[in-house]
């Protein structure tokens, strides 16, 4: 429960961001500590026990069915191998393929495989299991989350052991969902009906992989631990510096940062703004920053009545101080948005939702357009029915920063005669409820989405995604289908532009989500921990070359 003195906090910090005021961020501290990087003998680099801390339980670690986005980073990254990856520049590069090429026509991908990976459990890696992935990823049974990877995709075809062929149709950013799909051991998963999938002790206590660490323990809400894989290829980097990683829950901020300051972390992902400043000024840490694909977003489930109407989610989006927000809440470290796009993506439009500016006279005017007015005096919009405009915004429990929010949405909401109540739920619970493709029972959640390098929001917005489980708030507009299927189409960027923009300025338009802001991403690194960087890519991108200062290592 929060403290009076808290929320008094909260409150000032919201008066003087309104008024324009707020600091520019600082810097990471890998600027202010590159000079310093102390020269260790690769020799030296090997050993200890790195341990990660981050405030939300991984509830599934299967590929097919997850759909957490720490869960995506681990899989990349830590325990499985896509067939692709990406450089610093954001360009693939091979990985689990040793290279591909593509036919005259671009309706075929082949990929050729490394014959060198084997799964943690001794079987060799092959075209088998990618082509077993890829069909169960294809079907709907099996959930997997991300169906829009595969919209323009076809069969695959075994052509040998570490050859397999995909036939698709030729379509924009093609290579990018191999970046995060990574296949599954087909040795241990077939037999397996894909309904029966997401339920699999695979997930959850059994996790066979392929990558650089190897599954170990999970206790359920306390952690996930992993140990080096000695077979990893040494064309790829060989086995990591690292002996061991531990993954740790730890529910509350608070004490994510106390840990690191006391020794305990070596990195905690996701730092709060209000944490930065003192991570960064102990000797013990630094903070990273960078800009993220994430963004904070309220989404507006249209199967209520009250959000159906665009007006009203438009009065809503202008009803809200986002700047405000940003200022209080992160501390300036985020950006406004107003659509999914990135604003270091090359196709952001910024004059997108451009008009969406706070106005809350505007904002009542809307209401009052689509019915909404005080009828009783008691200061609560009602409709003609005289039903008061009131409802629940869920988030998940933990994130302090999101618990912070609703207070604010709740005070700036209340300003439009709004009645706001607000409540936390664990997270894994939350994404039962939002992802109950036949109910969806509930008003409106806060929640946050970490967008792909190739930008398709078909599982978000496309009207044949409303059984899907990424299609929270049951939005459908036959012109934004129309959009989504064209994009992918254009493969020339400087053709697609317009096409990027009139979408963009469509779902600014129709306001399914109102979205708050893109993070500026903040990591807090014990000082032990060394060549760590992360990036737009995510937080665990070169995890194997993490090291430990041989004179600074726990025993854990």
């Amino acid at each position: 429960m929060k403290t009076k003195q808290h929320l008094a906090l909260l409150a000032l910090a919201l008066l003087a961001a309104c008024g324009g005021g707020g600091d520019a961020p600082a810097k990471g501290g890998a600027e202010k500590r590159a000079a310093n990087e102390p020269d260790v003998p690769e020799a030296q680099r090997f050993g200890g026990t790195i341990v990660v801390g981050a405030i939300g339980a991984i509830p599934d670690m299967n590929p097919l069915t997850s759909s957490d986005h720490t869960a995506n980073q681990v899989q990349q990254y830590v325990l499985f191998m896509p067939l692709i990856t990406y450089n610093e520049k954001f360009e693939p590069i091979p990985w689990l393929a040793r290279s591909w090429e593509v036919n005259a026509d671009t309706s075929e991908l082949t990929f050729h495989l490394r014959n060198d990976v084997f799964w943690h459990d001794g079987k060799k890696t092959t075209a088998y299991d990618v082509k077993y992935s890829y069909d169960m990823a294809r079907n709907p049974e099996t959930l997997f989350p991300n169906t829009a990877f595969w919209t323009h995709y076809r069969d695959a075809t075994v052509v040998d052991s570490f050859t397999i062929r995909i036939g698709m149709r030729p379509h924009a950013d093609f290579m990018d969902p191999w970046r995060s799909f990574s296949p599954v051991p087909r040795h241990v998963l077939e037999g397996t009906a894909a309904s029966a999938m997401k339920t699999h002790p695979f997930g959850t206590k059994s996790p066979v992989g392929n990558g650089p660490f190897k599954f170990v323990e999970h206790l359920p809400g306390q952690r996930w631990v992993f140990a080096a894989n000695e077979n990893f290829p040494k064309e790829l980097g060989g086995r990591p510096y690292a002996d061991r990683l531990v993954y740790r829950i730890i529910p509350e901020p608070t004490t994510l940062m106390a840990e690191l300051l006391r020794g305990n972390l070596d990195y905690y992902i996701a730092a709060t703004a209000d944490q930065a400043s003192q991570i960064e000024a102990s000797p013990a840490s630094r903070i990273l920053s960078f800009p993220d694909r994430q963004f904070l977003m309220v989404g507006w489930n249209e199967k209520r009545e009250m959000f159906k109407d665009v007006r009203v989610r438009r009065a809503l989006t202008m009803g809200l101080n986002r700047e405000a927000i940003v200022q209080a809440v992160r501390r300036g470290y985020g950006e406004l948005g107003n659509t999914t796009i990135p604003p270091m993506f090359w196709n952001h439009d910024p004059q997108a939702g451009a008009e969406l500016k706070h106005d809350t006279a505007a904002a009542k005017r809307l209401l009052a357009e689509a019915g909404w007015q005080d009828r009783n005096g008691d200061g609560i919009l009602e409709n003609a029915q005289g039903q008061p405009f009131r409802f629940t915004i869920i988030t998940n429990q933990g994130n302090r920063e999101r618990e912070d929010i609703l207070v604010i949405l709740q005070s700036q909401l209340r300003a439009l005669g709004i009645d706001v109540r607000t409540q936390l739920m664990e997270w894994g619970s939350l994404l039962d409820k939002i992802q109950d493709v036949e109910n969806r029972d509930y008003d409106a959640v806060l929640i946050a989405w970490v967008t792909e390098f190739r930008i398709d929001d078909t599982d978000l917005f496309h009207c044949d995604k409303l059984k899907d489980p990424y299609q929270w708030v049951s939005y459908c507009n036959p012109e934004t289908d129309r959009l989504l299927d064209t994009l992918p189409t254009i493969v020339d960027r400087n053709a697609s532009r317009p096409v990027w923009n009139q979408y963009q300025r469509q779902i600014a338009q129709d306001q399914p989500y109102s979205i708050l802001y893109f993070t500026r991403r903040l990591e807090g690194v014990h000082e032990r921990l060394r060549n760590v960087n992360p990036d737009a890519r995510g937080d665990w991108v070169n995890i194997r070359q993490w090291y430990l200062l041989p004179n600074m290592r726990a025993n854990r």
